[in-house]
């Protein structure tokens, strides 16, 4: 079920009514959030749901176990059947072809006649996500960061909690399942600032990013017949797309949430006003950042040892970070390209020089910010171009003619003037992010506000342009294919 489907609008307010009429029995609060949740992933493909069962009878059994026993080895072994359990499950579906692909071509690079069949399978929307999350829950039972639940709806709402179990955040089981032990209260300020964030989300989704990919897809796939100042142009369409996508969707997922009770983990945290890549990788997709900084990067040990431990750990992450997304060269190369960015301020140790927001308590930022700001968000849509394209030659052609003389004509080809609204929903976009870039969504500030006819009418523009340029067809969320 998508977020921005009419199912989901009659979906939401059902369930909400009715778990808010179960509000003095938390039992049955999270057994209907159970439910619900596999109804929502249900209405996708229903045949899935049995991944997600086993998921969370594995790791429920081996948290028990794991609290049962204080033999070092017994709990290593537990650990790894977590870890094999989970990521072999992953690995069949998203990267079982890539493999035998991958290892066909080297035997018939040295002239050695290799075949095997590959799979003919769907990739299940959201597995990425709930695997590292139940990661999450035997990694921190193990490490005695967290004491398992001994309630099987309770770990199983957990899981499979319906407002962010497709593209996350990926909770961390110390922050989430928690929640769902302890009574929760209908808090309408909470409510009323939840649903101001699924609007700003859904804005994000159906006004920026879908029209946004109407150009960067058509530029994408004919870019071999287009300058490179057009090609380039369609680089930034995409930029914003992702963007406005993903970070819409966890806008939706965050929202939706709170309207149960519930708080999720920020997840973006206005990226492109970063002044270098290390400050965009600390607000780009927060909870899969530190999901692998706490159970990859620090365990690997991090920046603590030398120059080579560091230049490894940094490469080893982010291209595991690009593997994730999918099972793909050009990911791999994303995730790489990303660290080689990366590395230089880890090395000079100016990885951690910009944690603050930029220009807070200002109307603007200062021309040296400016200048880091442009520098990072160039160097971020150079790599999106990995990201978005289907295999490495096309990435590397559409760079070419990005750095070839054709970068400096006028961007054109057929159908690029019905962009201009776009421009200006951009524009619009960028100058309202700015003004809420001290707060946890853009229009949050919002609530603020004195007057109730400025509110409404500012709320009543966006759900006037939501309407206006949503398409008849829903549009998939891209990281659902993650």
């Amino acid at each position: 079920m998508l977020f921005n489907s009419l199912d989901f609008a009659v979906f939401l307010p059902v369930v909400f009514v009715l778990y808010w009429l179960l509000k003095k029995n938390l039992k049955y609060q999270n057994i209907l959030v159970l439910l619900a949740s596999y109804f929502f992933y249900g209405w996708w493909d229903w045949r899935f749901l049995s991944l997600i069962v086993f998921s969370t009878i594995v790791d429920f059994t081996i948290g028990l176990a794991l609290d049962k026993t204080e033999n070092f080895r017994k709990r290593k072994y537990l650990l790894w059947g977590s870890l094999f359990a989970n990521l072999g499950i992953l690995g069949v579906f998203k990267y079982f072809n890539f493999f035998i692909d991958n290892v066909s071509s080297a035997f018939s690079f040295f002239g050695t006649d290799w075949s095997m069949s590959s799979l003919n399978i769907i990739l299940p929307v959201g597995i990425s996500f709930y695997t590292f999350q139940t990661l999450s829950y035997t990694i921190d039972v193990y490490k005695r960061k967290l004491e398992p639940t001994k309630n099987i709806i309770t770990f199983a709402a957990f899981v499979s909690f319906f407002p962010q179990l497709v593209a996350g955040p990926i909770e961390r089981a110390t922050n989430l399942l928690p929640q769902f032990k302890k009574n929760r209260h209908f808090n309408y300020e909470e409510a009323t600032d939840g649903i101001r964030q699924i609007l700003w989300g859904l804005f994000k989704k159906m006004v920026i990013a879908d029209n946004c990919a109407l150009y960067a897809n058509y530029i994408f796939e004919n870019s071999a017949s287009l300058s490179g100042s057009t090609q380039l142009l369609g680089a930034l369409f995409f930029t914003f797309q992702i963007y406005g996508d993903f970070s819409g969707y966890s806008d939706i997922a965050i929202g939706t949430a709170r309207l149960f009770g519930f708080n999720l983990m920020q997840n973006f945290a206005f990226p492109y006003f970063s002044r270098d890549i290390a400050e965009f990788w600390r607000r780009w997709h927060i909870s899969l950042s530190t999901w692998f900084r706490d159970y990859l990067y620090i365990p690997l040990g991090g920046s603590r040892g030398g120059t080579s431990m560091k230049i490894r750990n940094t490469f080893f992450i982010f291209v595991v970070s690009g593997f994730w997304h999918g099972a793909s060269w050009t990911f791999i190369i994303w995730g790489a390209l990303n660290a080689a960015y990366f590395l230089p301020l880890l090395l000079s140790g100016k990885n951690r020089q910009n944690m603050d927001i930029v220009a807070k308590g200002k109307l603007f930022p200062a021309a040296k910010e400016v200048l880091k700001i442009v520098v990072t968000f160039s160097l971020t849509v150079l790599a999106w171009i990995f990201f978005r394209v289907e295999d490495t030659p096309h990435a590397i052609a559409i760079i070419g003619d990005i750095f070839s003389k054709s970068i400096f004509t006028i961007p054109y080809y057929p159908g690029l003037g019905l962009a201009k609204s776009t421009f200006i929903l951009l524009f619009l976009f960028i100058v309202i992010e700015w003004f809420g870039r001290e707060h946890q969504f853009a229009i949050q500030n919002l609530s603020k506000v004195r007057s109730l006819t400025l509110r409404w009418v500012s709320y009543s523009f966006l759900a006037f342009l939501i309407g206006m340029y949503m398409f008849t067809d829903k549009s998939q969320f891209i990281y659902f294919d993650f």
